[in-house]
């Protein structure tokens, strides 16, 4: 294998560590978003649940 060869080798497996890496951290960042939209879907009540009369907001 030529110098020439090798470094081309080299670029594809940096390149390739690289994408690797930007799929890892999207990764884990979509599964942390899930578990927050899930928690926030938690706290929503549910619609066949009575709810009190809310009063409104004053503005201004």
């Amino acid at each position: 294998m030529s110098t020439t060869e090798k470094y081309v080798t080299a670029a594809y497996c940096v390149v390739f560590a690289l994408v690797l890496v930007y799929v890892l951290i999207l990764a884990l960042k979509l599964q942390r978003l899930e578990r927050e939209v899930d928690e926030l879907a938690g706290r929503v009540p549910d619609e066949d649940t009575e709810q009190a009369p809310q009063e409104p907001a004053r503005v201004g």
